[in-house]
């Protein structure tokens, strides 16, 4: 990469094309961004400039499974920093269905980790943008389920919550739950009035369930199509009750296993590229070998598809996709653009889950997280040449 134009990590500045357009922009930062100006005699460069990639839902990367109470600072750090390579610089650790002391457990495990990291000037602190929790107050049936462990699953409590906020610093931005609790619609207004997102997911709620929540104030729909029955009503059920609601926005896991193409097309269309945003909902085998491994309580196997399941079964249980990869198979798959594909992993899921100094796009005063990128038309590849997290360049190709 040349240093006329690339991102260097001891400047403060970077240049770079912006994504569908042929103008080049030269950015200066420092931990936020200062100026954005278009360069009127620009390099000739194939390198884009845009803003840094955001995950609000991943369970574990890298080896690392985030539901583990006990996994070390040192772990979680690596993991941070293997999604630093595929342009992610914002996250959310989700904890998933599982006993309160677990769930409290891992919350603590992980808060603790964000403090030492932010003591030590670490820009893993950083990136490390609150916690989502994923359960536990989710629909017991199979197939809604998803693999969340049945012995688990309990109805909403808000005393509950406040004990895993207390154990994660207050640092929960979003709590998915399913609208078929008869507890549902005043846990979701707790929740709203405490400033953390309720996302309907794995649920069999009816659609006047799903209409009480929404009145409550519940603004997403976590892995929209995903942990659903196999079979359902063609023109009435809760997947199509969540793409009608335009208070809602969707997240979709885009690996071409989750869901299929025409799914995803037809939702982005429902939903409007501004109401979708891209999730990995990746889990601990995610940029590890093929083979068994277990999440927490549950055995797993990474196939050789790409799949994560239950051992010696079938069903799913998280993914090991990548955001890079997500965007590609976005562009892919829907026939969006790669700018409309790159605001599903920046902007819209900062706007979904509250994340501040995320939800302009690229304009001064924003965070300075940045990332270069080469995109490849014909093989919708997208190729990350360096990432910066909040002024510090964390990954160079």
């Amino acid at each position: 990469m040349s240093n006329q134009w690339a991102c260097a990590a001891m400047t403060s500045t970077c240049v770079g094309r912006l994504p569908g357009s042929s103008t080049v922009l030269q950015v200066e930062f420092g931990t936020a961004i200062q100026t954005v100006d278009e360069l009127i005699r620009p390099p000739d460069t194939d390198e884009f400039l845009y803003c840094g990639f955001i995950d609000v839902q991943v369970n574990g990367f890298a080896g690392v499974d985030y539901n583990d109470p006990s996994v070390s600072a040192e772990d979680i750090a690596k993991s941070a920093r293997a999604m630093f390579s595929t342009g992610v610089t914002r996250f959310l650790p989700t904890i998933i269905t599982g006993s309160e002391e677990r769930i409290t457990g891992a919350l603590r495990n992980l808060e603790k980790a964000k403090e030492e990291f932010q003591r030590t000037d670490m820009p893993e602190a950083e990136a490390i943008a609150g916690f989502h929790v994923e359960g536990p107050h989710i629909s017991g049936e199979n197939g809604p389920r998803g693999a969340h462990p049945v012995e688990h699953i309990r109805p909403p409590d808000l005393d509950e919550f406040e004990r895993w906020q207390d154990a994660a610093g207050g640092n929960i931005r979003i709590v998915t739950v399913s609208p078929e609790w008869e507890q549902t619609p005043a846990y979701v207004t707790g929740l709203v009035r405490r400033g953390v997102v309720a996302s309907i997911g794995h649920t069999k709620a009816t659609g006047d369930q799903i209409q009480a929540v929404v009145d409550a104030g519940a603004t997403m729909s976590t892995h929209l199509g995903n942990a659903a029955h196999p079979t359902l009503p063609k023109t009435q059920n809760y997947i199509w009750d969540q793409l009608a609601e335009d208070k809602l926005a969707a997240s979709f896991i885009v690996d071409g296993i989750h869901i299929p193409p025409p799914f995803f097309r037809a939702a982005v269309r429902a939903k409007g590229s501004e109401r979708s945003v891209l999730v990995t909902d990746a889990v601990m085998p995610a940029m590890c070998q093929p083979g068994p491994y277990r999440l927490g309580q549950i055995d797993v196997e990474l196939k050789n598809d790409g799949s994560v399941v239950l051992l010696g079964g079938t069903r799913l249980a998280g993914s090991a996709l990548r955001m890079d990869h997500a965007i590609g198979n976005a562009v892919r798959f829907a026939g969006i653009t790669p700018r409309e594909a790159l605001a599903m992993a920046t902007v819209n899921p900062a706007r979904a889950a509250r994340i501040a100094g995320r939800q302009r796009g690229l304009v001064p005063g924003e965070k300075a997280d940045l990332i270069c990128f080469r995109w490849n038309p014909e093989t919708f590849r997208l190729t990350v040449l360096e990432t910066i997290v909040a002024g510090t360049s964390v990954y160079h190709a």
